[in-house]
């Protein structure tokens, strides 16, 4: 679809503990709808007029301010806006989420929150100096001040927490708990908790998300054949199908041949940006 961009945005060495990328999003369409992946939470910033929402995996249909966080997301979402649309927004590490909501992340599991209930009148204020500008990249340079002295310091704990849960999702198809455990020097209830608490759900459903999400990227760049991916974490090859739907809304013969455009925009570009950010984030 000719009329779709996508445009990414590596956040600076200050940020990146807190933003997995910055983008901004255009769809010169009178409606636009796809499905979006599970994914981090995210903070976006609609400068468009319109109304927007969200379908979670539970079948709940949640409209959306203009800006607005959703929290992360256990499965695969529908998003439906009014266009032409412009969209500016970030993906939230756990930490970020942490910082810029105070909110546990399980309870705002596949929820969206008016931004401004979280950051008063600086979300509009955002958004202001946000939609004069022309290019993601001056955006991304407005948010990493704005952001900064938001996030401000002291985050030293929860940083070295999601750096080790990071490390361990991405360390094989399929990683075992203990070895996390171990890794953090807490307790499996500890773990779990915090996990919870940071990412919104447990290290064993995490565990799945991120091991569907890798399993796509690699049929969407034809690296692998379902038989490959079946063996690689999945007992066998209809359990690849469902956890691959359950966080990426799409079949794996989907992916392959006629992925959504918010697919083939989201892996192209994350995978292009590979050495430049964390695996979690180029890897899936």
């Amino acid at each position: 679809m000719a009329d779709v961009a996508l445009d990414y945005v590596v956040p600076g060495a200050a940020l990146a503990p807190y933003v997995t990328l910055f983008y901004l999003f255009r769809a010169d369409v009178a409606e636009f709808e796809d499905v979006e992946r599970a994914d981090h939470a995210q903070l976006r910033f609609r400068l468009s007029a319109g109304a927007a929402e969200y379908r979670f995996a539970d079948g709940r249909r949640v409209a959306a301010a203009a800006n607005h966080f959703v929290g992360a997301t256990s499965g695969a979402v529908h998003t439906r806006a009014d266009g032409p649309l412009r969209v500016f927004g970030m993906g939230l590490t756990p930490a970020g989420w942490e910082a810029l909501t105070g909110i546990d992340a399980h309870a705002a599991l596949n929820q969206v929150i008016d931004a401004a209930d979280r950051l008063g009148l600086v979300a509009a204020d955002i958004a202001a100096a946000l939609d004069p500008c022309a290019t993601a990249e001056e955006m991304a340079a407005i948010a990493e001040q704005r952001l900064g002295a938001l996030i401000g310091h002291g985050h030293a704990a929860t940083l070295g927490f999601v750096r080790t849960v990071d490390a361990w999702l991405v360390d094989g198809a399929s990683p075992e708990i203990e070895a996390l455990v171990a890794q953090t020097g807490l307790s499996r209830r500890q773990v779990e908790r915090r996990c919870n608490a940071l990412y919104g759900a447990p290290p064993k459903v995490l565990a799945r998300k991120y091991r569907a999400l890798r399993a796509a990227v690699v049929l969407a760049e034809g690296q692998g054949e379902g038989g490959r991916c079946a063996s690689d974490g999945f007992y066998d090859q209809s359990h690849m199908i469902r956890e691959i739907k359950q966080f990426t809304g799409l079949t794996p013969r989907r992916i392959r041949d006629a992925p959504g455009e918010l697919a083939r925009l989201t892996i192209a570009q994350r995978r292009a940006l590979e050495g430049r950010v964390a695996p979690i984030i180029s890897n899936t």
